[in-house]
Order: C-alpha cells, then structure tokens, then sequence
C-alpha cells in the first residue's frame, strides 16, 4: 500500500440502515464534521460503520475466554473499511451512576485528592482509603457514605395540642384503640387525657423515644407481660432502619408522608467519618473542598506549597484546569454524576480523555455542541483542535454551524432521511460546503431574523423566591398563551428554575425531553403512537377475527421466533449470528394472519410503510390523526414498524412530541428540542410550537439555539454566568429588546 493512501480511513461500499453503497475517504489527523438532515445516515456512518468496526477490532485482541465477557459488536455492513485506528467513543447518553457517583469519581480526580490528603494531611489519618465515602474505613458509618437520612416528619407525627385519647400520635399504626396505641395506654406511665403540651419533659421523652421496656398487665385474669416503646422510637425501628426498597409499595405510600430526608446527623452531609472529616491541608478539609466550585478550588490548591506533595498538585491542577478550560468551571467535585444534564455529560466524559496521553487515536464525538451556549462553542472548538494538534483524527457528527466552521473537511450526508437519504451530497471545506446548493450549505447562508410581532400572554404563572441548588431567590413570571424560551449559559440555573421548581408546582405540564421511549425491539412507532391498536381493529373488523392475531408480541406471532422476524444462533465466544426467520421471512407474524387483508394490505405491508406512505393508505380519521402528527414533526420517512431502540435522540424526541401533540389548554415543556436537529428541521420545529400556541396552549422551551430563541414570544435569560456567579434573572422581554440587555450574554449572540 502506497504512503499517500495510509492517509485515509477508507470505507467502500457501506450498507448499515439506510446507507446506499456508500464509498468515502477520510482524512487521518484532521477535523471532520458530518452533517445532514436527522435521519440522513450520518449516524449509520460515524457509528454503526466506523466506532462499531473499530471496537469489533479491538475487543479481537483479547483472549477467547475475556471476549466472553465483552458487549458482541457485530461486523458492519460494507465490502471494506481499512485503516482504522483505535476509536475513543465520546457519545450523549447521561451519567448515572446513584449517589455513589460524583463528578469527582467519574473524572478520577477525587482520587487524586484523597491520595493528596492521606500524604500531607494533618493531623495525619492514614492511607488514602480512609478519605473515600465509598471504602468502609472512610465512610461514615450513620449513613454509609450516602451523606442524608431519613428522618421522622415531627410536625406530621405528633399533634402536641391534642392528648393520647383525642389521637395525639399521628403515625400509623397508632392509631386510636390501635394495637400499638393501647400498649401505650396500658403501660400506665401516661395520662391518656392529658394533652402533649402539659406532659412533663421526662414524660414526653418516654412517649417518643423510650427504649424498649416490659410492663405486667391483666388479661384474661391473668398477669402477662408486655413490651412497650417510644412511638418514634419504634417507628424508626420498623421503617426508618430498614431499607425503604425492601418494603411492599403499599407500605412505602403510607409511611412516606412522615419521613424526610436530611443531611445525616452525625457528617452534616459530607459522607466521611469524623477522623477524615478532622484532617485539613491549609484549614480545609477533603469535604469542603470537594464542595467548591472548580473554578475556586483549583486557587486553592495551587496555594498548597508541600514538596512532598508536588506532583500530585501538580496532576490535580491540571486535571481541574481541563474543567475550566471547557466550561464546566462552575461544577463541583461532590456533584451527583445523575444530575448532570447531557451536555454536560458529554464534556465530563471529554475530560477524562483530555487527560490522556494517546495519540493517532480516532475520536469520535456525538452532538459535541449539545447543551452548550454559544458563547461557550469556541471552547469546545478549541478543544477539538488540541486533540488534533496532538496527531490524532477527530470524527465530529454536528449541526451547529459554528462548529462546523472548525472543520478540516465536511461529509454531508443527504439529500433527505430515511429511504431518501444514504447518500453523500458534498465532501471538501467549509467554503466550498457554503456554494454546494446542499440544505446544510444553503441553511449556513441565511440571515438571523428577530420576531416583531409577538403575542400578548394570556395569565401569568409565577414562581416566587426559588432558592434551589444555585438559584437566588429568584421570582418570576411565566406568560401563559404564548411561546417562552428559557436560556442561559451552561449551569445558570434553567434546568432547576423549569425541571426542579416550575414543574413540581405543575405537575399537570406535559414534558417533552432528551430521555430515550423504548429500548425493546419490540415497541415500534405504531405501538408507542396508538396506531397499532386501531390498525388491528380494523384488521380485526374486516376480517372478522381475534385482534389479538394482529399482534406479533401476542397470538399472531410467528412461532419460530417468537414474533421477533430473526432467529439468533449463539456461538459462544464468537458473533451470535443472527438470521431472518425462516418460517415468517423476518415478517414477524404467522402465515395464517397474514392472509388476512384491510384494503389489500397485510399487517406486515402496513408495518412496512413509511408514515408517508400510511397517510395515502389509512382513511380512518383516528389513525390519520395520529399520523399526521408523526409527519408534522418531520419522521415522515420512518416506518411503523422500525424498532424504536433504533432512533437517535432527536427522533425520540419528536415521536414523543407527536404522541403528546393533539392535547389543548395545556403547559408543554420542551427541554432542548433542537437537539440532534438540522438547521432545515428547526423551521419545522418552530411551526409545531406555534400551531401548539394558537391551539391555546403555553408553550416553555430550555434551549440555546439561536433561531429559536429569536422567534419567541417572551425570553427568559438566566445568569449573568454559571454556578455561583449565576442563578438569577438578567433579562425578560421580546427577541427585540434583548440586544439591549447589558448583562444579558445571549443578547450578544442575538445582535
């Protein structure tokens, strides 16, 4: 082979998905950015066909007995791929990870901390284990390391204006002539017509917390003996202590009312055992400064002057200086990872690989931009080019023009989705992209126009005095009746004034956001919609039989494969293979249903169609409606019956803004639904929203997106900045007046 074709990843002939025999070359150590409409291809490209062959290349270096334990990565469909090189796969699915796993562990700088804290530390604890929540010698041992407990709602357990007779207990299982409640009476050392706040202290602390003690009584004219305790007391013995998740649901519905969960007594929240707690560097201790913004903890710990202790200064500031560099400056190191928003997941997982020292490395990057404010683009731009500076081939799929401004070379992928699209509409550099006539190139040229004519809000919802995570006491207005953009830079407090404080007063709203509708491939978008119910009545009706025949998760599943269309043949260690059914022809139903016509059409013909083609098809006013929702939102190209594990997180979206888009007098909350969209797709986004306004709804969107922003009835733009040095209001009023705001960050991107 030739020195000028090593150069190149090569792929010939690629089939994934919708992909028609795609054949490319793309240039090693560079930028390159796919883009095109949703649904085009460049997905099936960047990770069904190069991430997926160069993890199945990878995982083949190892031992048969560790592929076994291995995630199986089929071989991609395409005649050849060369030149591959080891694939750092950096995707949008959040973190999770319980309240075990924090933005210190997943980016491995809690750690370092800790390994800093057990060398220079004083007083001196011992090995760096004993800092960690996660270890048994570090823990603290009232929470096990979780940092809240649950504790007893005293205002809802105890009614101190009220004797025992009147049911000054509140608990269950306490109540009046209860089991519980005359052990109580009967042990004699209370007055049951007295009221609480006449009992004595003494008395009072025996009623609710007495340790368990026996007391004789008559019963049956015999003497027994019995064993009372303190109401709190044993309530806490029953619920409190064990684990809430062993309990049936029933129970746990009726003794949630009563607790509350808090800070653990003993480490007021910091997870550590006191020894940890008691040792500092400077008057901090590993609490305190895992509870620091970045920004503020990186000053503190170049402050540290130990020599000892030099290189892991030196790792940890470099570490933090990545955060910082990227925008996440505002986080902290005890920041659960499940709280994370996506794009902040995304940059988390960047982090830890800026950290490494690999290079001719291939990464590959979903929606880098998503989450991002475009003040804050230029980072991760600069970003991309430091892990090409290093020698290594970044693959970037993206629809955000300034970071396709940054490639070195752009595919775009086109010319439509679905069955019309697979294709590769242009290759070569940015310029060139703008003159191409392509959608991508002619949606990059348009001008930003700013709405004048904006609706008059109908009401108002308020929020008052929100105070959560970094809000301050923020107080605002929701107009109803009209189209709300909520924005910000990253971190200003959005997510929390709209998901934390505005939803839990309207839990009534419909949401629509990022997290994925179905992993099964069973569910399709004709059963997540409804039209499947109504397309086997109709098949049921005509036909005159069970509908339940028009169900391949039910009687009319083919027997071979259960309904499923393949059959998998396991091979061990090697790929299971996996073949369409024989008896169906990966039809999915028995021969016998598909006999069985509506309009000459089988249930597999119909599950075949394209929403397209179904609308042409149906006449039947339910699922027309249904469907015409499913065009609106722009997924005229997927088929009914295309498993819904195998739509991309835009998709998603939209099939679940379709199934919700028929309801009228409404709150919709839309949480970045621009994401995975192309700029040719927003316009098409935005007629939703305002078909949704003028049917009399209220419409709130989260998003960074310039164009939506600048179409909104009424903006809403937290900040000034992230983290501490955000969380207020600093701008409300129309596209036209933010240009104006001083302190407004958006504003600059709108002039």
């Amino acid at each position: 082979m030739s020195e000028a074709n090593q150069e190149y990843i090569v792929i010939s002939a690629a089939r994934e998905n919708n992909l028609k025999n795609v054949s490319l070359r793309i240039p090693k150590r560079k930028i390159t950015i796919f883009t095109g409409v949703s649904g085009s291809g460049k997905s099936s490209i960047v990770f069904d066909t190069i991430a997926a062959e160069s993890q199945r290349l990878l995982n083949e270096n190892f031992s048969i007995f560790v592929r076994t334990f291995l995630p199986r990565v089929p071989q991609p469909d395409a005649d050849a791929i060369e030149n591959l090189s080891m694939a750092v796969i950096v995707d949008q699915r959040r973190l999770g990870g319980g309240s075990h796993s924090t933005m210190g562990t997943i980016t491995d700088i809690s750690p370092i901390l800790r390994l800093l804290f057990s060398r220079v530390g004083q007083p001196h604890v011992g090995s760096a284990n004993m800092f960690s929540f996660n270890d048994p010698l570090g823990m603290c041992p009232e929470c096990s390391g979780i940092g809240r407990s649950l504790g007893i709602d005293m205002s809802k357990a105890v009614d101190m204006s009220k004797s025992l007779s009147e049911g000054a207990v509140m608990l269950p299982d306490f109540k009046v002539d209860s089991m519980d409640w005359s052990l109580v009476v009967q042990s004699g050392s209370f007055d049951p017509d007295k009221k609480l706040s006449d009992f004595s202290p003494e008395e009072l602390e025996l009623l609710l917390y007495g340790k368990a003690r026996k007391f004789e009584t008559q019963f049956g004219g015999k003497t027994i003996n019995l064993t009372v305790e303190g109401v709190i007391e044993k309530f806490t013995n029953k619920y409190i202590k064990r684990d809430i998740k062993t309990m049936s649901e029933r129970t746990q519905k009726t003794v949630a009312p009563y607790m509350t969960e808090g800070p653990c007594n003993s480490c007021r929240g910091a997870r550590l055992s006191q020894a940890a707690l008691n040792c500092r560097i400077n008057g901090f201790n590993i609490a305190e400064l895992s509870a620091m913004e970045v920004g503020q903890l990186i000053r503190v710990v170049r402050e540290i002057d130990d020599s000892a202790a030099a290189p892991v200064v030196k790792s940890l500031t470099e570490r933090l200086q990545h955060l910082v560099d990227i925008g996440l400056d505002y986080l902290t190191l005890d920041r659960e990872t499940d709280t994370l928003s996506g794009g902040e997941s995304q940059r988390v997982k960047m982090v830890k690989h800026l950290s490494g020292s690999l290079v001719d490395v291939t990464y590959i990057f979903d929606e880098p931009s998503v989450g991002l404010h475009p003040r804050d683009v230029h980072r991760l731009n600069e970003l991309l080019r430091k892990l090409r500076d290093k020698g290594n081939t970044v693959i970037v799929v993206e629809h955000d023009p300034d970071v396709i401004k940054v490639a070195d070379h752009i595919v775009d992928v086109g010319p439509h989705a679905g069955s019309r699209g697979g294709t590769i509409v242009y290759e070569g550099s940015f310029d060139g992209l703008l003159e191409s006539g392509t959608l991508t190139g002619n949606y990059m040229k348009r001008p930003l126009r700013l709405k004048h004519d904006c609706r008059r809000p109908s009401g108002k919802l308020s929020v008052k005095n929100a105070t959560l995570h970094n809000l301050r006491n923020v107080s605002v207005d929701i107009p109803t009746g009209v189209l709300t953009v909520v924005t910000g830079v990253a971190g200003s407090g959005k997510s929390t004034l709209i998901n934390d404080i505005f939803l839990g007063e309207h839990s009534d709203a419909i949401v629509i956001d990022q997290s994925a509708v179905g992993v099964s491939t069973r569910s399709n978008p004709a059963t997540y919609t409804g039209i499947m119910d109504d397309v086997r009545k109709a098949f049921a009706a005509e036909n005159k039989v069970n509908q339940g025949l028009f169900s391949f998760n039910s009687k009319g599943a083919c027997e071979n494969c259960q309904g499923l269309g393949v059959v998998y043949t396991d091979l061990a260690f090697l790929d299971s293979v996996k073949l369409p059914c024989e008896a169906c022809g990966g039809k999915r139903f028995k021969e016998e249903v598909l006999a069985y016509k509506l309009n000459g059409k089988s249930v597999a013909d119909v599950l075949e169609m394209t929403v397209e083609q179904a609308l042409e098809f149906f006449k039947l006013k339910e699922v027309s409606r249904k469907l015409q929702a499913l065009s609106d939102v722009g997924l005229n190209y997927i088929t009914l019956g295309q498993p819904l594990s195998t739509l991309s997180g835009g998709e998603c979206q939209r099939i679940k803004l379709a199934s919700e888009l028929h309801k009228n007098g409404s709150i919709y909350v839309m949480d970045e639904p621009t994401t995975g969209l192309h700029m040719s797709d927003i316009g098409q986004l935005l007629g939703i929203m305002n078909r949704l306004v003028d049917a009399g709804n209220t419409v709130i969107v989260i998003e960074h997106n310039i164009d939506v922003i600048s179409q909104a009835d009424w903006i809403i733009d937290l900040g000034p900045d992230g983290g501490s040095k955000g969380g207020q209001v600093v701008f409300e009023g129309t596209p036209s007046q933010i240009p104006q705001a001083e302190q407004s960050i958006t504003g600059k991107y709108l002039r």
